[in-house]
């Protein structure tokens, strides 16, 4: 059984992937249909001004803050190898930092870094809007369901 400052770290990691997954999924469901639904350049000056608030302290609290709790965990297991849960603690390490945040960084913000580039209501933002709606949904969806993942696995490593 996990306990003492690990079980603290994991729980950490649990509530952390878990309100990440939360935020992706609310992209996923309803904000970008609801962008999708506008016309695309007020579609890409909304987006564009999403992206740009999304970088609050906050939100990089959780975001960034529960990839270093994930690296940590997955260092402790190990180092500690405890005798049960390293394998779900070890899957959910590996699903945050490389389905959450590391796609994130190579899937995710080229697009919005793509799609900040362009001037709202021109031809060119036109044309890119479709293929960005869909293609960083696309992303989003699996960012939503490894850091789901990843808070299920880890709940596992507690039980």
């Amino acid at each position: 059984m996990i306990d003492g400052p690990n079980y603290v770290l994991v729980l950490l990691g649990v509530l952390g992937t878990g309100l990440v997954a939360g935020v992706f999924c609310g992209f996923s469901t309803f904000v970008m249909r609801g962008l999708a639904a506008l016309p695309p350049a007020q579609g890409v000056a909304a987006m564009n001004a999403i992206n740009r608030a999304a970088v609050t302290t906050a939100f990089m609290l959780v975001f960034a803050g529960s990839a270093v709790l994930c690296a940590m965990i997955a260092v402790v297991t190990f180092v500690v190898w405890p005798d049960e849960g390293k394998t779900e603690l070890l899957l959910g390490s590996a699903l945050y930092l490389f389905g959450s945040f590391g796609l994130t960084l190579v899937a995710n913000v080229p697009r919005n870094e793509a799609l900040a580039g362009l001037e709202p209501g021109t031809p060119e933002a036109a044309s890119y809007w479709p293929a960005y709606v869909r293609e960083w949904t696309r992303w989003n969806h699996v960012r939503t369901l490894a850091s789901a993942a990843a808070a299920v696995v880890y709940v596992l490593a507690l039980s």
